[in-house]
């Protein structure tokens, strides 16, 4: 997939999911207008009609008045000319939970995957947005194997291409809540490019221009950045060993707190 290249324009919201309410919040607050449309992908749910009707409803609740189900999976193609359209037309396009892979199966090497990425990246105004799984298919890469002590040992993880909305990035979700520190260091390690952003549930990030990245929710986001590390041994040793890396840099950040994405420093945060 070809790499976007230049700060992106859009603003991308991630959650690391739980009750997504404070999610909800923000994508109505930031609508252009209400009636502004919203669609919903539910992919990655294995009861997407069900899923898709609760997030109707929540969102209407909140005032926003065309939030809508676009269908992408085994039966509704995601380079439909309807979906396109539709595509075309919203100004948010909302990811909810799941398996993350189904929505990179259905969507890598379509056409409404690089409009998505082509709006995302030039319309000040065009928000993406996820939770659980539809957070962690947002950025380059994303994890989707590794537990416990074995995400610890070389080939305890597994990671693929997510959606590259923002480069560099390897976003985790239900961080804390499942003990995901191992598999995301390690993944660091792998991808040592990449900043590991893990959120905790009801925890996320709202990242505008490519640039900021801004904590907001009950929890905690742990970034993991590689930059400097050294003395990584994945090189070296087989199948089953253990990890070593030196110099990994780690931040707890709370809400309210920023990250500058390009040069990963993090903004003091004084609550009132």
């Amino acid at each position: 997939m070809t790499q976007l290249s230049g700060p992106a324009l859009g603003t991308l919201i991630a959650l690391g999911g739980g009750d997504d309410d404070v999610l909800l919040s923000l994508l109505c607050d930031l609508l252009p207008q209400p009636e502004a449309p919203i669609e919903i992908i539910t992919t990655a749910s294995s009861e997407p009609h069900d899923t898709a009707k609760a997030y109707e409803q929540a969102l209407r609740d909140l005032g926003c008045v065309t939030p809508h189900h676009l269908h992408i999976d085994e039966h509704h193609p995601a380079d439909a000319p309807a979906t396109l359209r539709r595509l075309a037309r919203t100004k948010v396009v909302f990811f909810t939970g799941g398996d993350q892979e189904r929505i990179v199966e259905f969507l890598h090497g379509t056409e409404f995957l690089r409009q998505l990425q082509e709006r995302f990246r030039t319309e000040a105004d065009f928000i993406v947005a996820g939770t659980s799984a539809g957070a962690a298919v947002l950025s380059d890469f994303m994890l989707v194997d590794g537990y416990g002590w074995r995400a610890l040992r070389k080939g305890g993880i597994k990671t693929v291409p997510g959606l590259e909305l923002l480069p560099k990035l390897l976003i985790d979700q239900h961080f804390v809540e499942r003990g995901r520190f191992g598999r995301l260091a390690h993944a660091v390690l792998a991808h040592p490019m990449c900043l590991g952003l893990g959120l905790s549930e009801e925890t996320g990030l709202i990242i505008r221009g490519g640039t900021e990245a801004e904590v907001f929710g009950d929890g905690v986001v742990m970034v993991v950045d590689g930059s400097r590390q050294r003395a990584n041994n994945l090189g070296r040793i087989g199948r089953g060993e253990p990890v070593s890396g030196l110099d990994l840099r780690v931040h707890l950040l709370v809400a309210g707190q920023r990250l500058h994405l390009p040069t990963r420093q993090v903004k003091e945060h004084h609550p009132e």
